[in-house]
């Protein structure tokens, strides 16, 4: 064998006169063909990304490829890998005028609920997302093109204002489905519910037997519900953001302005109801021992001493932490708020599930602590962190706070934006049930052979 120090010989070496296999002139002409090439796949990329690219960007989590990108023009620029190059689907909302019973839902028994009063509060996304639908690009006046068909319900308001009670809910919800075909073809696949509350889909009782293959639109994602089996599903449903004041969330003049780190009185603050809850509990006893550091005042919703709207974001701002406990449920509204006052929040909820974690990285703007150790411990930790990584936290949640915020289409940022991406993830190209069936033709009939587009409502529902 020869020698590993020998040059390796050209092929044919038996030619004495072998020309070198790499010319000086086939060097310059790779470098060049390199070179054409790179210029030319950038530019082709470059055509067919979904936002212009002329702006500079700056990463929200520079360390993450899948995150979000705000350009200095203030476009969000989706990720390829979070999201798609191209956000393309059809919604059919329902009338409440071509259902029996869709009204009651949304008006209650005697249709004198007023939409405007279910906008306002926590739950008010049963509402706007209906209404952006209504005046959105990617609604369609077709059943037979849509890709997903949207259920508007205001069952969380109706109920709250004693427009229908539990069992008319269940009643009325069941009489819905049973006149909706395209809800029967695909067990519901292709529909979509908006459940606001801590509560999730358990508003309508009997989910679990009629809706529980459909998309499922929550600020909920808990496992521990008080019904010990969980309304949310990770593959189909979709956690959505809580509904924030408008005041607060509208770009420009806002109802209560941030405050520089150095202006803040307390270390951290919670603001809330103890209800009961150990979590709350826990702060409100840990705020009478160090009252200088954590404000925990006793909220009061109705009588003289109830704190306003505005009060509320005054004392919420005034903080370097804002403590976001478990209450009835895992998820809270003052997580949110938190990035509109700008102060960082602190998730004390272990089941808390949070939106669009295909494109936003948590741990770059929030802090999540155990809530089996809420005590001293947590605001010696708090206190230990730099003003400049706090203001760090700040900054990146400033950026991405716009998906808190159910603004029109015409904001290049917004929760709606992010919820259609996450809608297009859902469609299904075929559709199918327990009770349908095709043929060798692709006609889709019922159990009786009767083709789709003779289905007739009523119809029964498993």
């Amino acid at each position: 064998m020869g020698s590993i120090n020998n040059k390796a010989r050209p092929f044919g070496g038996q030619h004495h006169h072998q020309q070198p296999l790499c010319t000086r002139t086939h060097q310059i002409g790779a470098l060049l063909l390199v070179a054409a090439t790179f210029f030319f796949t950038s530019l082709f990329d470059r055509s067919f990304r979904p936002c212009a690219s002329h702006f500079s960007t700056v990463d929200l989590i520079p360390t993450s490829r899948s995150s979000v990108h705000v350009s200095d023009g203030r476009d969000l620029l989706w990720p390829h890998r979070g999201y798609g190059p191209h956000l393309d689907l059809k919604i059919y909302v329902y009338d409440d005028r071509e259902i029996d019973g869709l009204k009651a839902l949304m008006r209650g028994r005697d249709g004198t609920i007023d939409s405007s009063t279910c906008l306002k509060g926590q739950w008010g996304t049963q509402v706007k997302i209906h209404r952006l639908l209504l005046k959105s690009r990617f609604r369609t006046q077709k059943k037979g093109e849509a890709d997903l068909f949207f259920v508007p319900a205001y069952t969380k308001c109706v109920r709250m204002m004693g427009g229908l009670n539990d069992k008319e809910i269940n009643q009325t919800y069941v009489k819905v489905l049973s006149q909706m075909p395209y809800f029967r073809r695909s067990g519901g696949r292709d529909h979509i519910f908006v459940f606001p509350s801590g509560a999730g889909a358990h508003l309508f009782r009997s989910w679990v037997t009629y809706i529980n293959r459909s998309i499922i639109l929550t600020p909920e994602g808990d496992r521990t519900d008080k019904k010990d089996t969980s309304a949310f599903n990770t593959w189909k449903d979709i956690i959505i953001p809580g509904n924030v004041e408008d005041g607060m969330t509208t770009n420009g003049a806002t109802l209560v302005h941030p405050l520089p780190l150095s202006k803040r009185k307390f270390l951290a603050n919670y603001l809330g109801r103890a209800q009961g809850k150990v979590g709350r509990l826990k702060l409100i006893e840990l705020s009478k021992q160090f009252p200088d550091k954590l404000e925990c005042p006793e909220l009061k919703f109705s009588g003289p001493d109830k704190l306003g709207r505005i009060d509320y974001f005054e004392h919420l701002h005034n903080a370097k932490f804002c403590l976001a406990p478990r209450g009835e449920s895992s998820w809270t509204l003052r997580f949110y708020e938190a990035f509109f006052v700008e102060c960082v929040p602190v998730i004390l909820s272990d089941q808390v599930e949070l939106p669009f974690q295909n494109v936003v990285d948590y741990t770059q703007i929030s802090i999540k602590w155990p809530s089996t150790r809420i005590g001293p411990e947590l605001l010696q930790y708090l206190e230990s962190i730099p003003d400049e990584n706090i203001e760090g936290m700040i900054s990146r949640g400033r950026q991405v706070r716009c998906l808190w915020a159910y603004a029109s289409e015409s904001a290049s940022c917004s929760a709606m934006h992010a919820i259609l991406w996450e809608l297009q993830r859902k469609v299904r190209l075929f559709h199918q049930s327990t009770e349908t069936f095709w043929l060798h033709n692709g006609s889709v009939v019922n159990r009786n052979l009767v083709q789709f587009s003779d289905w007739r409502p009523p119809m029964p529902l498993p």
